[in-house]
């Protein structure tokens, strides 16, 4: 019991962040090896997706490219700290329903508070680094990481909040509810 204590310790003490910024958590969506034939034989590179987000409504992805996995997923949590957005957020939930198109297309909802993050694997850890704690998702078309990534980020990027739409349409935000 002392020995998994002792070890689980270890695990956290190597989970620190990479970047600088410590209330930042990155999430690792998924490395790509590709090879190259060469003349010498062949020559493996690696892809990295990362998510970098707060918990608290500002999230980013990013893509890293290098012939070591853990440069590639260094440049991809830099890639993803300059693409940050932020959402925004009522609750524990995002304000509406929203469906997005990007190769992938992807259905996201808002949901009681307690019913959690509902999603799959690339969907889930941009919902989750969003801080985005009680939604229903659904990818219906392409399984593939980059475009489900690129497709939930373009979702959370058309979210509008109430007080956003009063202000467009020059109303108050109770008229906004209740017409």
């Amino acid at each position: 019991m002392e020995q998994r204590q002792q070890r689980k310790g270890r695990d956290q003490q190597q989970q620190q962040p990479r970047t600088g910024d410590p209330d930042l958590k990155e999430r690792l969506v998924g490395i790509n090896r590709v090879a190259k034939t060469t003349k010498g034989g062949r020559t493996f590179s690696f892809g990295s997706i990362m998510v970098v987000g707060d918990e608290k409504g500002r999230v980013g992805h990013g893509l890293g490219k290098s012939r070591e996995v853990a440069t590639a997923i260094q440049k991809g949590i830099d890639d993803a700290k300059k693409n940050m957005i932020s959402v925004p957020l009522v609750g524990s939930t995002i304000p509406h329903e929203q469906e997005m198109r990007y190769a992938a297309h992807i259905l996201i909802r808002p949901a009681s508070a307690g019913t959690g993050v509902i999603a799959g694997g690339a969907m889930r850890a941009v919902l989750e680094s969003a801080g985005i704690k009680d939604v229903l998702a659904k990818s219906l078309g392409s399984s593939n990481p980059h475009n489900v990534v690129k497709a939930t980020f373009n979702a959370l990027k058309a979210l509008r909040s109430a007080d956003e739409v009063a202000r467009m349409r020059g109303v108050s935000v109770s008229k906004v509810f209740h017409g």
